[in-house]
């Protein structure tokens, strides 16, 4: 008897779930036509396009590229918009903090939330960045929504851009950083007020080494490669110090 309760109320609960996702999607569509209706996806990209400092893809360093990767999205270039494995790992690392602990966005998500949505986290805003997504990824390559995303995030002390960023703290193009530079600037945007390295280097470079782990772990990077990074990341932190 006891079993057949328990399977009763569970099968309650999941078709709840199931009643509940539909409505939340369904709150979400009309958030995305309502959103895009009053922009379309065209005009936001180029309005990011138009702007003075814009880096296109091809003057990304192939590290930097890897180093966005690896932190922020590594099935980036296998998926289409939404990584389903990361959503799902998210769900349930929620469910069990009974809070929002872990987003799960994709960079296409994450560029789909700067284009048109707020920074909070609420379900029917994660669904509306869904649809989005999925008509960037529809509408748009790879290396596209990749140049749009970092040509549309923060990364401290002013910088709105990649190119800005790279030019204001590095006093380079973006071409010509360095794998220090490239999975120095990949770490900031996670929480520019705290990664800045003008603001908090010892912070950034524990960012920095955040970095350096996940690409080795993704195969960016050989050992010997992370070693080298680490040790400029120490020596640096070392001459910051001395003075």
């Amino acid at each position: 008897m006891m079993l057949r309760i328990v399977k009763t109320l569970t099968g309650i609960a999941m078709a709840a779930a199931l009643c509940s996702g539909f409505v939340v999607a369904g709150q979400g569509y009309k958030m995305y036509e309502e959103a895009v209706g009053e922009v379309s996806l065209t005009e936001k990209v180029e309005a990011i396009r138009s702007q003075e400092n814009y880096t296109e893809y091809e003057e990304l360093p192939e590290d930097y590229v890897d180093a966005v990767v690896a932190v922020e999205d590594k099935r980036f270039f296998r998926h289409g918009g939404v990584d389903l494995i990361a959503v799902c790992r998210a769900v349930i690392n929620d469910l069990k903090a009974g809070a929002f602990v872990e987003g799960g966005s994709t960079i296409t998500q994450q560029l789909a939330k700067n284009l048109y949505f707020s920074q909070d986290k609420e379900l029917t805003r994660k669904a509306a960045e869904v649809f989005v997504a999925l008509e960037l990824e529809r509408e748009y390559s790879k290396e596209d929504i990749f140049e749009l995303y970092v040509n549309s995030i923060y990364f401290g002390d002013g910088y709105y851009d990649v190119g800005s960023a790279c030019e204001g703290y590095f006093g380079k193009e973006t071409e010509e950083m360095s794998q220090y530079e490239s999975t120095l600037l990949a770490g900031i945007p996670n929480a520019p007020s705290r990664y800045a390295p003008t603001k908090n280097p010892d912070l950034a470079a524990q960012r920095q080494l955040q970095v350096v782990r996940r690409m080795t772990a993704c195969g960016y990077f050989s050992t010997e490669e992370a070693e080298t990074v680490a040790e400029t990341v120490a020596e640096t932190l070392a001459a910051l110090a001395a003075n």
